[in-house]
């Protein structure tokens, strides 16, 4: 599909962007124990001479590099109308303490493009963007991407992250085995201009059924398209945190079974969960009061301590219950 950069054409303009989208997907990693770094990277790595960095402060984590996609497809939109774009959506994931795997893929779209297609190195030069034919439909296209209703033809992040994915998943060095069952959530977002004068917003994020979150973010033209990713790829991690260890305790009976067997239904949350919590560390300074939306209204933060204080008193409670008479 790609093509060479014809030299001696007159220079392009490029339209300005005006919105982003992206779906992430969230997962226990399918292992026993918590990689190391080396080998969380090794996971990570898409090719053979690839170095994948490692950040340990202040937690372990582990970036892929981007992986672009070329696509020439129609944009998802809320109206059923077709809006052709062409251009690459960038694709990456992450490993977070060894233990939680994330995929994203995401790209910007500008407010207007030719009415012919360039050529693909000219869209391989601009990695991550897509240009429509003509003038974006941007409210109709953004609720487009939040919804749940593709139509042949239509643009997938799904596809895309899902076989980013696999690819991931089927590394010789995962025993397959996870230490308790879950789920996998997938959050989709999009990312529109805001007006002049305005800082970032947190428009509304809103849980879709048992697995599938959205948001839609309203942000300046200085943010980066990447950490608008990195904003929803955190929150993303600590939705999926939180949606498992509230489905754990509901599981474990906490309360009204036998002490003992519902603590053991919840080591697996103190063994390799509870120590995850850390919202905003790797999110871009301008982008981190918008955490502050999610902690007053639904309360992420009071809803997790409330829980991991209810296990920590069963476990003392349990402790003072065994001591001997």
């Amino acid at each position: 599909m790609a093509g060479p950069i014809v030299t001696g054409e007159r220079p392009q303009r490029s339209s300005e962007p005006v919105l982003v989208f992206g779906e992430v997907h969230t997962c226990l990693l399918p292992h026993r124990q918590a990689l190391n770094g080396c080998d969380a990277a090794n996971v990570l790595r898409w090719r053979a001479d690839e170095r994948v960095p490692i950040s340990e402060r202040p937690n372990l984590y582990i970036r892929s590099s981007d992986v672009p996609t070329g696509v020439d497809c129609h944009l998802p939109t809320a109206s059923g109308a077709k809006t052709r774009a062409v251009g690459t959506v960038t694709a990456h994931a992450t490993l977070t303490e060894g233990r939680l795997l994330q995929v994203g893929a995401h790209c910007t779209v500008t407010a207007d493009g030719p009415g012919q297609r360039r050529h693909w190195g000219y869209y391989l030069a601009r990695t991550g963007v897509l240009e429509p034919f003509g003038t974006l439909p941007v409210r109709d296209v953004a609720d487009g991407c939040l919804s749940d209703g593709l139509r042949p033809g239509d643009l997938d992040l799904r596809a895309i992250v899902g076989r980013s994915l696999t690819r991931v998943l089927r590394n010789s060095t995962l025993d397959r085995q996870p230490p308790f069952k879950s789920q996998t959530t997938r959050l989709r977002w999009v990312a529109l201009r805001a007006a002049d004068g305005e800082g970032p917003c947190l428009q509304q994020f809103t849980l879709v059924g048992n697995t599938l979150r959205t948001a839609e973010l309203r942000l300046p033209t200085n943010i980066p398209p990447a950490a608008a990713a990195g904003l929803c790829h955190d929150l993303a991690l600590h939705d999926w945190l939180l949606t498992t260890l509230v489905k754990m305790v509901q599981r474990s009976r906490l309360g009204s079974t036998d002490g003992r067997n519902a603590l053991t239904a919840l080591r697996p949350a103190v063994d390799h969960l509870m120590h995850l919590w850390m919202p905003a560390a790797r999110v871009d300074q301008t982008l981190r009061p918008l955490w502050e939306v999610l902690e007053c209204e639904p309360g992420f933060t009071r809803q997790w301590q409330l829980l991991v204080h209810r296990i920590r008193d069963q476990l003392a409670l349990q402790t003072v219950t065994d001591l001997p008479p």
